[in-house]
């Protein structure tokens, strides 16, 4: 069985094979690491230039110990297969087709089993991986607890003579440092953040390295353009980064607490500021050596982000959210104070007759005003139907028949709706409630059901099914004719019918049908098509 897994970085495939896992028998600290691993080494691509590639034994050799078998390594015929692969975003990669699932040829495996073993590093001119391309690769074991765990290689164009500029020096001894921390599983760290958060730096970003003291020691391009634009007009190098960027802060700002500890890189933390005019997001990657004291920290990688007009536009969606949830919070407001003017107009009425015009016009209303509430309370402009609409059928059974007992049933699910379709669907629900109450039970007392079911046709389109039932007297002798999408209502319907039926064919795209309830009473199914909505 074999398990995909494609990560959301550019540039990275990855495979992980189960049984490779469990013949390996990794604990549950090596896997999360090595996932930990894949969803970093974008990094090391980047300031490598070049592709990198993981590779796990396909055959494992195991030695009894605790009376039990126990893998130590691969076999002497194994292969090793590819199970994840980075691409640069930096260069052009080597690797136009992915890598995945495939073995090693005879030359990189020799040396793969030889780097597992002992446990160095090997570089070395690979002709072999691609056919008619010379390439420089790098085989790195990895290694946790003193055992290693799979094998890492980058692949890199072979340099031709020339002298390489200073950022590719200082980029390609950044990858070196990256790699043999790797190597010795002390990088990825568990306390880094993970996930992709939005405005997240990234090595073409901005680059800048600090000493253990916190001081500059090299920026690159984009780095300094950033720092500019922040308004120091002066080289960043000796200077103390967090010194610098203190000093660029408005006074008075509150400061991420961690940010000293992310621009002097103790801690592989993310931290971000905010000016004026800019702002810029941080990213700390402590540099540690192995050292007779233990891994001792001697500098650290910076990246930073100009994210000044991501989150401008973050900005600018949370206020069209915010004013769009004040809109609907006015239209409801607005809309009940329409619902009370009818109620104050039809207790003044002396017909019955307008009265019962009034109080079905205030039902109405009520009803558009309880879809807008819902939707001033979200974010999204989908309503959740569920929680709306089972205070709204037990609301519309009690006014359709003041102080007679209607039992209310509600089945099924209706999920989430966008509003264009949560407005219509509530009042012909209301509708037809109130039909079954008025018309269908009568004064007697009785129980009316509705379930919602959702599904998908055959073009792939999202329905909505409600029925609607109540256990009254029926419709008798006459039959209400059926009607959808192109049928509108009749001249003989009266104003409710007229609403259900133009609602159903004009907004809901679909249709509405009444058939007798087995064993008494009417059942009006209603079939919506729900264009644009998600499951």
């Amino acid at each position: 069985m074999l398990k995909l897994f494609c990560l959301s970085r550019a540039g990275v495939a990855l495979l992980f094979t189960k049984p490779i896992f469990e013949a390996a028998e990794y604990g549950p600290g090596d896997t999360e690491w090595l996932h930990l691993l894949v969803g970093d080494w974008q990094i090391i691509a980047d300031t490598a230039h070049g592709d990198l590639v993981l590779w796990l034994p396909t055959q494992f050799e195991s030695t009894v110990m605790h009376l039990r078998d126990y893998p130590v390594g691969p076999t002497q015929d194994s292969n090793f297969t590819a199970v994840a692969q980075v691409r640069p975003s930096t260069v052009h990669t080597l690797f136009y087709k992915d890598l995945i699932n495939q073995q090693m040829k005879p030359q990189l495996r020799a040396i793969a089993h030889r780097v597992w073993k002992t446990q160095q590093t090997e570089r070395f001119a690979d002709s072999e991986t691609i056919a008619g391309l010379d390439m420089q690769t790098t085989a790195v074991p990895l290694i946790r607890n003193g055992r290693t765990l799979a094998v890492l290689t980058l692949h890199s164009e072979t340099v031709k003579p020339r002298q390489r500029t200073h950022v590719e020096l200082v980029y390609r001894e950044l990858a070196d440092e990256l790699l043999r921390m790797t190597s010795r599983g002390i990088w990825p760290e568990f306390s880094a953040p993970v996930g992709s958060s939005r405005g997240n730096p990234r090595v073409s970003d901005g680059l800048i390295t600090v000493d253990a003291e916190g001081n500059v020691t090299f920026a690159s391009p984009n780095a300094v353009s950033i720092y500019k634009r922040l308004g120091f007009e002066e080289d960043l190098e000796t200077h103390s980064l967090t010194s610098i960027t203190r000093d660029l802060l408005p006074q008075g700002d509150q400061v991420d607490e961690t940010l000293p500890l992310v621009l002097a890189g103790r801690m592989p933390w993310r931290s971000e500021i905010r000016t004026h005019t800019v702002s810029v997001t941080f990213r700390a990657i402590p540099l540690r050596r192995a050292t007779a004291l233990g891994e001792e920290r001697f500098g650290a990688i910076i990246l930073c982000r100009d994210v000044t007009e991501l989150r401008r536009r973050e900005m600018e969606l949370m206020t069209k959210d915010a004013t769009i949830r004040e809109i609907h919070h006015r239209v409801k407001n607005n809309l009940q104070t329409v619902s009370a003017l009818l109620r104050l107009q039809a207790r003044r009425m002396e017909s019955d007759e307008a009265r019962q015009g009034l109080e079905q016009a205030m039902r109405r209303v009520a009803t558009i005003a309880t879809v807008h509430e819902a939707l001033s309370q979200g974010l999204t402009q989908n309503v959740n139907f569920d929680g709306l609409i089972e205070r709204q059928f037990h609301l519309a059974a009690e006014l359709a028949s003041p102080g007679q007992h209607v039992r209310t049933v509600l089945t099924g699910e209706f999920g989430a709706l966008p509003s264009k379709f949560a407005t219509p669907l509530a009042l012909v629900i209301n509708e037809v409630v109130a039909n079954a109450v008025e018309h269908g039970l009568g004064t007697e007392t009785g129980t009316v059901t509705m379930d919602a079911h959702r599904s998908v046709n055959s073009r792939a389109e999202q329905t909505l099914t409600v029925t609607i039932t109540d256990d009254g007297r029926g419709m008798g002798a006459k039959k209400i004719e059926s009607s959808g999408v192109g049928t509108y209502s009749s001249s003989g319907d009266g104003l409710g019918m007229q609403i259900v039926r133009t609602l159903v064919a004009s907004e809901l795209n679909g249709s509405i049908r009444w058939e007798d309830n087995e064993p008494r009473g009417t059942k009006v199914i209603i079939d919506a098509i729900l264009i644009g909505a998600h499951t």
